[in-house]
């Protein structure tokens, strides 16, 4: 009997693996073009949809920032800390719902799923806007966490079930880029609500909660009806497109068992790589939501008032959405993560260190704009590198609900990093943002180390064994179970 034809494995184009077989294209009508075609077709259908959403998610849980500037608390007798534990109580809640979330997604229909967590959050943002005392608020926030803590790794989760793996950094990043726009967006549309001030006997504050709530109700129940699943049941597509997307996923994951099991649950608990990630992903999202919260605070602070802090905090985000792009498409057609993580963090590291250095407004607030480039950029190459380098879909739904969720726990820290007592300067809040962006640095280059190492030692034991131009179907199916263990994978750099 003829040995089996080796079938050589398509992992990131810098994991180290070598190549001398197209799989891409093999056994298929579709060639290099035809690909693209197929590529563009899924971005149209679902990269602006989710960003949307996105934005709208990111808008509802930080116009809290936009609603203090217009009065909020004033209007509810805060005072001291209130304000920063009101940020705060959203996270734990947050984190609390990420990973039932993730397997609910896994388990049942995203169109049906994601709407209606849409529907909770953008209900519990207009009940923000009915509070009338700060115990109120602090229960709307805390349901509000609830209800939002399953779309980001949602999303993230849904865009791995449709593309590759060396396609999924410009994918997030198409979306997160929402999370920018929705700070140039929600500072816009604030001060346009805060001209309501006053209507139908509510405050400017409150009409930015009810307002900007009301909306992502009105989008969620259109999303029941225009959101697809997963591509063998897309509508868009083909029949022979829906093969073709699937077969790519197939040949991506190297036939990895993509079967709901707890077991990948247990597997992924059990993976230190995911729990540095975790760590790594708390230390570059704290500073993301100290940012993003008290942005219009700090530049409040910079003799800018109320109305006028509102729209100069739009340009920050416009520049950090245009680089946020540019390095998911640069992170993936270069085939790498961890290089233009650790740029970033430098950025950001040089853009609070202005903020806490400076001396004139002109450079405190060029300060800002390399802390929103490089703090925004990062979030998408963060997860996309961790969801590369998990094995299975079941392992990678929990892992990637795992990385997310700690690192949403940062949102608790940065709702104290900027306090009143620390105001005007903020000299404390810049440095412990600084210490953290340093931290999440220094791990990136470990795991970028050890998975180089990891990948050489699974190289040179393919050597030894006969297989280094690649397994043959037969030996990858019966190493499926393993995940990311398996010899045949190769860790995304």
């Amino acid at each position: 009997m003829a040995p089996p034809q080796p079938v050589v494995v398509l992992s990131e184009r810098t994991s180290g693996s070598a190549s001398n077989v197209d799989v891409s294209t093999a056994d298929t009508g579709y060639g290099t073009k035809s690909t693209r075609r197929l590529l563009r077709r899924l971005d149209l259908a679902l990269i602006p949809w989710l960003a949307f959403l996105y934005l709208l998610s990111f808008l509802d849980r930080s116009n809290i920032g936009n609603a203090r500037l217009a009065g909020l608390e004033k209007a509810l007798g805060m005072r001291g800390l209130d304000y920063n534990v009101a940020l705060a109580i959203f996270f734990p809640f947050y984190v609390l719902a990420e990973i039932p979330s993730n397997l609910m997604m896994k388990r049942f229909r995203p169109s049906i799923w994601i709407p209606t967590l849409m529907v909770a959050w953008g209900i519990m943002c207009c009940l923000m806007g009915a509070v009338r005392n700060y115990a109120g608020l602090l229960a709307v926030r805390a349901a509000l966490g609830l209800a939002e803590g399953g779309l980001f790794p949602g999303i993230n989760f849904y865009i791995t079930m449709w593309y590759q793996r060396h396609e999924c950094a410009f994918r997030m990043a198409l979306f997160f880029s929402a999370a920018t726009a929705a700070g140039a967006f929600g500072g816009l549309l604030a001060r346009g609500i805060m001209e309501l001030d006053g209507k139908q006997g509510i405050g400017a504050w409150a009409w930015i909660f009810i307002i900007e709530g009301a909306i992502t109700v009105v989008v969620a129940l259109i999303a029941y009806f225009v959101m697809y699943d997963y591509p063998d049941t897309a509508r868009f597509l083909s029949k022979e497109d829906r093969l073709e997307v699937q077969r790519r996923l197939e040949v991506d994951r190297s036939f990895l068992d993509d079967k709901f099991n707890l077991k990948y649950f247990w597997d992924a608990l059990r993976d230190w790589k995911i729990w540095v990630h975790m760590l790594l992903t708390i230390c570059i999202y704290s500073p993301l939501y100290s940012f993003a919260l008290f942005l219009p605070t700090i530049i409040s602070k910079l003799v800018y008032k109320d109305h006028t802090a509102q729209l100069m905090s739009v340009p920050p985000y416009i520049v950090a959405c245009f680089f946020c792009i540019l390095g998911g498409w640069m992170a993936d057609r270069k085939g790498q993560r961890g290089i233009f993580m650790i740029c970033f963090n430098i950025l950001s590291i040089i853009g609070f260190t202005i903020l806490l250095s400076a001396h004139q407004v002109k450079y405190k607030y060029m300060g800002t704009f390399f802390a929103a480039v490089g703090v925004y950029s990062n979030v998408p190459l963060t997860v996309a590198w961790n969801g590369n380098n998990i094995g299975g879909s079941t392992k990678r739904s929990v892992g990637l609900a795992m990385q997310v969720g700690f690192g949403n726990l940062g949102g608790v820290l940065s709702g104290f990093t900027y306090t009143y007592v620390d105001a005007p300067l903020y000299r404390r809040g810049h440095s412990i943002v600084i210490g953290l962006l340093t931290m999440s640095t220094v791990l990136i280059v470990f795991m970028r180390w050890w998975w180089g190492k990891e990948n050489e030692r699974r190289r040179r034991e393919d050597e030894r064994t006969g297989r280094a131009n690649g397994w043959s179907r037969q030996d990858m199916i019966a190493e499926s179970h393993k995940g990311d263990q398996a010899g045949f994978f190769r860790f995304t750099l």
